[in-house]
């Protein structure tokens, strides 16, 4: 298995497993599979360009089968700060340590910033195994938002977890 940043001309098989994500596990993103199947996969590319975010994929055999994001923040208040965004796994690949990879190349690249004191990420509070992925890099829970997404007339709570870096 390979891990490595996501470049502008990975877009369309980035886009693959995003919205394989959203329509397979939906409660488990912000953004949905209807906003996002018809957006253009140069979208996606053009966030792989930026300064303060980092996208890393985990390849095997030349295929896609995990991501995560990392974004820094920019404000003058905030950017001691930075978080994990969209990390999944496909389905076959999961419980294969591909999800420690990624997460532990987001981690050592927020170590790398500097300045960067705090990893902050949201996960669905009934997600037991992505829980334990997360605590085993020293995330722990803060708080919880209730009702944080609404699917078809049901709610899904968040943990909202934190890593101090320092």
């Amino acid at each position: 298995m390979e891990i490595r940043l996501l470049r502008p001309d990975d877009a369309e098989i980035y886009k693959e497993i995003r919205l394989e994500g959203l329509k397979k596990n939906p409660e488990a993103f912000g953004s949905s599979y209807e906003e996002e199947a018809g957006r253009p996969p140069e979208v996606y590319g053009e966030r792989f360009k930026g300064d303060n975010s980092f996208h890393f994929g985990a390849f095997e055999n030349g295929k896609l089968i995990g991501v995560v994001s990392l974004v820094r923040e920019t404000g003058l208040k905030v950017n001691h700060r930075s978080n994990i965004y969209a990390m999944y796994v496909t389905e076959s690949w999961r419980q294969n340590g591909v999800g420690k990879c990624l997460v532990g190349k987001a981690v050592e690249k927020a170590r790398s910033w500097d300045g960067v004191e705090q990893i902050h990420l949201a996960v669905m509070s009934e997600n037991i195994p992505a829980k334990k992925l997360y605590a085993s890099f020293g995330f722990e829970v803060y708080g919880k938002e209730r009702h944080a997404l609404k699917i078809d007339g049901k709610y899904y709570d968040e943990d909202l977890m934190a890593l101090f870096l320092s």
